[in-house]
């Protein structure tokens, strides 16, 4: 399936999960979006260090960690799962309702979900899947950039609608989950130091 193919018409869950296995698609709002180039080596360094502490923190249960490529499908009110036309491999997600996975991915959106921001995935992650996630419902939404050293956090609030994200220097950064109390992520052992652009001292933490 070429990525011309792919966007020339509404993709459905049951046409993308006739798809090859090796390739890496993501569809939102039924337009079909390739997951590539692969990730780097500094998005998989970020990764490595935001999955160990998720994994630390939820070890015991009863939510469960998740990423990348493993799948949500995101129904809609209604809608049939062949008819599904949002389905996406977050980098990071955690799910605590077991009603919310079965053996084929997700179903429904997590309750919170972390994006590495790479150069071919920023408009995405920041406009669609923002707009996307807030939709279904996602708690809260951290976008990770790891060359400019900045995490944006996103939290529902009670009128199911995201806040304006908050902008962070990740620097020396500790930041709490605000969806699990005790859980905080040290950036310092996610982001490594050698990553920060040459000659910048990066923002301080501020609201946007």
């Amino acid at each position: 399936m070429s990525q011309a193919e792919a966007a020339k018409k509404v993709v459905t869950y049951a046409e993308f999960s006739t798809w090859p296995d090796n390739e890496r698609w993501e569809i939102i709002d039924g337009e079909a979006y390739a997951m590539t180039p692969g990730p780097s080596t500094l998005h998989q360094m970020v990764f490595r260090g935001l999955f160990r502490q998720l994994d630390a923190f939820f070890r015991q249960g009863p939510c469960q960690v998740f990423s990348d490529p493993y799948e949500f499908r995101l129904a809609r009110p209604g809608q049939r799962e062949e008819d599904i036309i949002d389905v996406v491999r977050p980098d990071l997600a955690v799910v605590c309702d077991p009603a919310r996975y079965d053996e084929k991915g997700g179903i429904g959106a997590p309750d919170f979900v972390i994006e590495i921001l790479s150069r071919s995935s920023a408009s995405r992650d920041q406009v669609a899947k923002r707009r996307l996630y807030e939709r279904h419902g996602v708690k809260e939404y951290w976008v990770v950039d790891p060359e400019e050293r900045l995490v944006f956090v996103s939290r529902l609030t009670s009128a199911g609608t995201f806040s304006g994200a908050e902008i962070f220097s990740t620097d020396g950064l500790r930041l709490a989950v605000a969806t699990f109390p005790g859980l905080v992520i040290d950036f310092d052992e996610a982001i490594p130091r050698s990553s920060r652009p040459e000659g910048s001292s990066g923002p301080s933490p501020a609201s946007g």
